[in-house]
Parts: structure tokens; C-alpha cells; sequence
């Protein structure tokens, strides 16, 4: 039996599996993210490898391939992570590096778009030909799949937590003003609350139970998070025009607190266009071992 090595590379953590050619984790580790001086050493993740292939010899098979997901601007066709603040990464030949030490066929991606990919393929998306993933977090992001092809414009695409819904707003990390990720993260929903209602708050989740308990504070800066993102998603249904808009991360287990009132903001901002269904993310903490696993199994396929 043939297996490939998954690795799901965080700014904290590390997740890697052994996936199998139906795209199930047989195996999954998880690990602290290793640094020097502050950058994340690739050194870890051939070790990870090394510790999967043997894992997968204890269980009769052999890793043929390696699919990594990284956060950051990724080119996965040159196999270069062009940055990424979290890992201390520029211009790095991440698949290169990883094939001279592996000796593996491998491909890399962006982590949003990894994980979309594995919604597209056995998730929330199964059998649609355009639609959209986004994630909601820290950060914001999203991937697209348009007519059946992923878009990735050389790893530029998708950096949806940086359109502008607020040109007045807040002054984003990016350097810009008023990015959707200063409105709707889960980092800005906790900040905003604190900076408006001068007391702090231990994250996003929160915020949500004081504006279920009558917070009238926590309500405005709901309100504000949904209606930004409703800003974003009709910017890209009027360009790219998704069928189906699968949302993930920690947000999005707000569950119908998120989905109700967004799905009734954006319905209320189309016209002509076409109505996408707004959808939980099947996948979850899985979904970027699988779609490495996938890239993994397309490489293998190419070599």
C-alpha cells in the first residue's frame, strides 16, 4: 500500500498525516513549530517526514509523495514561498529543499488554498464548478474555484481579508486602512469590543455570548464584522460568481449567530446576480492535511 506524507504548516503548530489514496488521514502528529533566531526551520518538517515513512512501514506501506501547506504568498507551481511574516520566510525554494532531502515527488500551496481544495474535493463544495472558501480567524482568506480550475495568479489570489470595506477604518497590519480583516477577524471582533466598551475580553467567541446575553456594544461590533463581510463576498460574487461559499475556521463555529445574518445581508445587496448557497466548511481542522494530501498524490501522479 501506497500512503503520502501531508504536513499543514503553522506559524504555532504543525500538523502531518499519512493520507491515503481516498484522501483519509490514516495517521496524523502534531507537533510545535520549531524556530531559530525566528525563522522556522525546514529541517523540521524533512524530519516529519522521516517520522511518517516510519509510521507508514509499521503499517506494510511506503510514503511516495509529500504535499506541504504554508501560509504566507506561495507559488506552488515554481515551488517558492515568497513570504510569509509568520514564518520568517522570503524567496525560499521550499520544494527544492524538501526534494533534496526526501527525495520525494512533492507539491507545495498556500494554506487557504490547500484547504480549499479539500472542501472543493470531498467537502462542503463536492461537484460544483465555481465556488468560493473562505476562513475566519486570526486572519482572513480565501480560495476560488472558477469553471473547475483553482485560481492562483502565481500565489497572489485570494487575499480577500485585504479588500477595503472601511476606507475610513482602522489602519490594517498590511498597511492599508479598513480591510475586511480590521472589521471581521476574530482578532478585530475582540479588539474593537475592548477599544469600544473599554473593558477586555478574552477573544471573539466572547463577544458573541455578550451580544447573545443583550450587549449592546457587542451587538455593534457584530454587526459591523457581518456587515463587512457581506461587503467582501458581493465584491466577489459580482467578479467570479460562486455557486456555493463555504466558510471555515474559528468564526465560522458561531454556527447560525455567522450564517443567518449573513446569508440575509448579502442576499439583500443582489440583484441580478447569481444567489450563492453560504455553507459551514465539512472539513475542519482536516481540511489542510487533506488537501496536502492531495497535491502529495498529484505529484506522485506527474513524476
Amino acid at each position: 500500500m501506497d500512503l503520502v506524507a501531508a504536513i499543514d504548516l503553522g506559524g504555532t503548530s504543525i500538523k502531518a498525516a499519512l493520507v491515503d489514496p481516498d484522501l483519509h488521514p490514516v495517521h496524523t502528529v502534531r507537533v510545535p513549530t520549531r524556530r531559530r533566531a525566528g525563522v522556522v526551520e525546514v529541517d523540521q518538517l524533512a524530519e516529519l517526514v522521516e517520522t511518517l515513512s516510519g509510521h507508514a512501514a509499521t503499517l506494510g506501506a511506503a510514503v511516495s509523495g509529500l504535499g506541504v501547506a504554508v501560509p504566507g504568498i506561495v507559488d506552488g507551481d515554481l515551488g517558492v514561498v515568497r513570504f510569509t511574516a509568520n514564518l520568517g520566510w522570503r524567496d525560499l525554494p521550499l520544494r527544492e529543499a524538501l526534494v533534496a532531502r526526501t527525495r520525494l515527488p512533492m507539491r507545495i500551496g498556500h494554506d487557504v488554498r490547500t484547504g480549499g481544495l479539500a472542501e472543493f474535493t470531498v467537502g462542503a463544495a463536492v461537484g460544483v464548478r465555481n465556488a468560493m472558501f473562505m476562513t475566519l480567524g486570526t486572519g482572513i482568506a480565501a480560495a476560488f474555484l472558477v469553471d473547475g480550475h483553482e485560481l492562483t495568479a502565481g500565489g497572489f489570489a485570494g487575499e480577500i481579508g485585504h479588500a477595503v470595506t472601511d476606507p475610513g477604518g482602522a489602519v490594517c497590519g498590511c498597511g492599508a486602512r479598513g480591510c475586511l480583516e480590521t472589521l471581521a477577524s476574530a482578532a478585530a471582533i475582540a479588539r474593537r469590543y475592548t477599544e469600544l466598551a473599554g473593558e477586555p475580553v478574552s477573544g471573539a467567541e466572547a463577544v458573541v455570548a455578550r451580544m447573545l446575553a443583550g450587549d449592546a456594544v457587542a451587538r455593534r461590533v457584530w454587526d459591523d464584522a457581518i456587515g463587512a463581510l457581506a461587503t467582501a463576498l458581493t465584491m466577489a460574487v459580482v467578479l467570479l460568481a460562486p455557486e456555493v461559499i463555504v466558510i471555515g475556521g474559528g468564526l465560522a463555529e458561531a454556527g447560525e449567530v455567522l450564517f443567518g445574518p449573513l446569508r440575509a445581508e448579502l442576499a439583500g445587496r443582489l440583484t441580478f446576480h447569481r444567489r450563492p448557497r453560504i455553507v459551514p466548511a465539512a472539513l475542519g481542522d482536516n481540511a489542510g492535511c487533506i488537501g496536502s494530501g492531495l497535491l502529495a498524490w498529484r505529484a506522485v501522479r506527474e513524476a
